[in-house]
């Protein structure tokens, strides 16, 4: 019988049997034990499933990953030390020097700093596209070596709605996957796959964990992209890999599972980027309240959005809730059931204004994070982007005035007051 995503949230991932925990084991051990050389050595030859060493997989990280894949309806998911890492791994997974991809120029920094600097130093070019740009300029963008296309499906801190739809059409029209960072909504809002996302990926420290205790991320397969149809596009996953006994990803797990057992047995054995078993632990407890979490989160966004439209001294309010803003009729086909908490906005007063604005906030805290259970608060042009001049800022579409706000679970009344007495301040 197919559960709820309200259920899976509470419940998927880990069934115990007769006599075992109820909550998820924290597998605190580097490696496993084991009788023979042979058992051991059928694990090395992915012959047989189990566990050898923490670097690679764990059990407490597969429960969380198992969860994850179940609410986004994918076939297989990885938990990373970060989101930042789930990122590189879901592109560098079918990408090498020589390889091109598409992406949405309207990202988060770090991930657009990853695309466009260290990916290009490993020989991984980029084109970036107006997310809003038509088809045919977003098919004018694609070149013989393009091996992926890349987009949020809320962009932060543009908060952009994402056409996952028109981007899954271009992409498969030139047989690429769309890979999707699904962060902001989480699937409890929006779930990519069902609307031709291939790949989906998640900072899992922002609203999955929700209590900004533990930074990780994860990647979803879909288990929908052929590799084998495209053989001679994506030969890491459709030939011998000769750096795992000769194994052919996509024969030996089919569609289902090549890119995560790939990714598993090639990435993360090189590269390291796992998650700890602690977080894992510490995740599966965000997500079982996800479900709830998330309409208080998506309540208090709106309800400070349209408190802020309202306000004189605000010029600008970005938040796909509101219906004068430019991504609303994206917003109501895949975002139903609102967006997220996050909401950014334009003092009229510029950076003084800001200034001023930042000083008087009493309960929203100033923190460089967002989508926690605690409202935070920041103005790039005096933190994150502070080395930017006005006019750079402007060009970048960060106007020294942007505020952007991540509202928690706090009653959204104490949220409006505590915005009311800063604006007052300026």
């Amino acid at each position: 019988m197919e559960q709820s995503i309200n259920t899976k949230c509470v419940q998927a991932g880990y069934t115990p049997k007769n006599g075992e925990p109820r909550q998820i084991p924290i597998v605190q051990s580097t490696t496993f034990k084991y009788d023979t050389s042979e058992d051991m050595g059928k694990l090395f030859d992915l012959e047989a499933s189990g566990y050898f060493y923490t670097r690679l997989q764990n059990p407490t990280n597969d429960y969380v990953a198992a969860k994850i894949a179940a609410l986004e309806g994918g076939t297989a998911a990885m938990l990373t030390s970060s989101g930042q890492a789930a990122n590189f791994f879901a592109i560098f997974n079918i990408c090498e020097a020589g390889s091109h991809i598409v992406a949405s120029s309207s990202i988060y920094g770090g991930t657009f700093n990853l695309i466009a600097v260290t990916l290009k130093k490993m020989g991984i070019d980029v084109t970036f596209v107006n997310p809003d740009a038509s088809e045919d300029e977003l098919n004018a963008a694609f070149k013989p070596n393009t091996r992926a296309m890349f987009g949020e499906t809320i962009a932060n801190p543009a908060l952009t709605v994402l056409d996952i739809e028109k981007f899954a059409k271009i992409a498969h029209a030139h047989n690429v996957p769309l890979i999707v960072d699904n962060t902001f909504p989480t699937p409890v809002n929006c779930r990519p796959i069902e609307w031709g996302a291939d790949i989906v990926t998640h900072s899992t420290t922002k609203y999955m964990d929700g209590h900004g205790a533990a930074v990780g991320g994860c990647i979803v397969d879909s288990g929908n992209f052929d590799w084998m149809a495209h053989k001679d596009m994506y030969p890491g996953l459709t030939t011998p890999d000769e750096s795992y006994h000769g194994i052919t990803y996509a024969e030996r797990f089919g569609k289902a599972g090549a890119f995560i057992t790939k990714a598993t047995a090639q990435l993360m054995r090189d590269l390291g980027c796992i998650q700890s078993p602690q977080n894992a632990f510490l995740l599966n407890l965000g997500l079982e309240s996800l479900h709830v979490r998330m309409p208080r989160h998506v309540e208090n966004g709106q309800a400070v959005a349209e408190f802020l439209e309202k306000d004189s001294r605000v010029s600008k309010v970005n938040y796909s809730g509101l219906p004068s803003d430019k991504y609303h009729a994206l917003a109501e086909k895949y975002l139903p059931n609102g967006g997220c908490g996050v909401v950014s906005f334009e003092l009229k007063g510029g950076r003084a204004a800001a200034e001023k604005f930042m000083k008087a906030l009493k309960l929203i805290a100033i923190e460089t994070h967002v989508a926690d259970a605690r409202s935070c608060c920041l103005n790039p042009a005096t933190s994150t982007h502070r080395q930017m001049t006005d006019e750079q800022l402007e060009a970048a579409g960060i106007p020294a005035g942007l505020i952007r706000v991540s509202c928690g679970l706090e009653d959204k009344k104490d949220l409006i007051a505590d915005l009311k007495q800063a604006l007052e301040s300026i």
